[in-house]
């Protein structure tokens, strides 16, 4: 059975509650923080929770903002803000020492998988600094050791990307792994909308069907938490959105109503499966991006960047929203 890719937690949970599947040992919590900005935490707390969530147990942080994709510097701060708690709730007893190590993952040469890396050239790098001139060096005493790395992606390195983290993990010493990435989502509408931060690590490429050995709290020793914005929505699900346009403009026509009752019959799966049968061979693989990525993923990295630095930098909330 074909199944809709994405890496949403968000996501994967509302298809879940359409199929009124029993999510015993999974929680939700919604908050919302203004008219166009929601947080939703999914929790899984139990294996059996996370074998039908299809994700590994641990907590599920989404910012949902409508107008994210807007260039609105003011918006984009809150957002910001927000992402910064978001990862102080998450860092496992944040210390005014705890060395950080971010890693940009994805391909800076292919525009909607480059946030990771753009994210990483707009960082607040301070480990050398601290190395060498101590904490005063900022004027206070709460600036993280920050470093970065961009590993790149198989085919320019040869390497996974888990080989290179590791070894520099191994050599540098951090206490926590913030991973960054592009993602894909299965409802248009979250493209460059939704920020997830998840304690459980990440898997690169999963979105896309490109399984790569996963970046976790396993697999390096300390633990990871990752950041990622959809860029990404598959075709299929493109197609399904404007099936659902199209049934609901079927059902106030007296004359296409029939057919249009005989199609919602059909449950999410089976149109899936269908859109897929139909896609195939040649499109059922591909993965539609917006026209303006360019723009937004520049724009976004600043974003999650200064979510990032605000966090770690000892910029205090109050100060950087006056």
């Amino acid at each position: 059975m074909y199944q809709i890719r994405t890496d949403l937690a968000l996501e994967t949970q509302e298809k879940m509650q359409e199929e009124h599947v029993d999510l015993k040992g999974v929680r939700y919590v919604e908050e919302k923080i203004d008219k166009n900005l929601t947080i939703s935490t999914v929790t899984i707390e139990t294996e059996n929770g996370a074998k039908t969530m299809g994700k590994p147990r641990g907590t599920y942080i989404t910012i949902e903002a409508l107008d994210m994709d807007t260039a609105d510097e003011d918006y984009h701060r809150e957002i910001s803000v927000q992402l910064a708690k978001v990862l102080q709730r998450l860092v496992p007893e944040k210390r005014k020492d705890m060395s950080v190590l971010v890693v940009g993952l994805g391909n800076r040469e292919v525009t909607p998988d480059a946030l990771g890396p753009r994210v990483v050239d707009n960082l607040f790098i301070t480990r050398h600094i601290l190395k060498e001139y101590g904490k005063y060096a900022f004027g206070s005493e709460n600036v993280n050791p920050v470093s970065s790395i961009v590993p790149g992606v198989m085919a320019q390195t040869g390497m996974e990307s888990l080989e290179i983290i590791h070894g520099i993990v191994k050599e540098t010493k951090p206490e926590l792994v913030i991973a960054v990435d592009a993602l894909a989502a299965r409802n248009t509408r979250r493209l460059n909308r939704t920020i997830q931060v998840t304690d459980t690590g990440i898997n690169p490429g999963s979105g896309v069907g490109n399984h790569r050995h996963g970046l976790n709290e396993k697999s390096l020793g300390i633990p990871v938490i990752s950041i990622g914005i959809p860029t990404v929505v598959d075709a299929a699900t493109i197609v399904k959105d404007m099936l659902h346009n199209l049934l609901d403009a079927m059902s106030q026509s007296e004359m296409l109503k029939s057919l249009g009752n005989s199609m919602e019959e059909l449950d999410d799966s089976e149109k899936y499966e269908l859109i897929r049968e139909l896609l195939s061979p040649n499109l059922n693989t591909m993965f539609v991006t917006p026209k303006d990525i360019d723009e937004s993923v520049k724009r976004l990295s600043f974003t999650v960047s200064e979510g990032i630095n605000i966090a770690f930098a000892d910029i205090p909330f109050e100060q950087y929203t006056a």
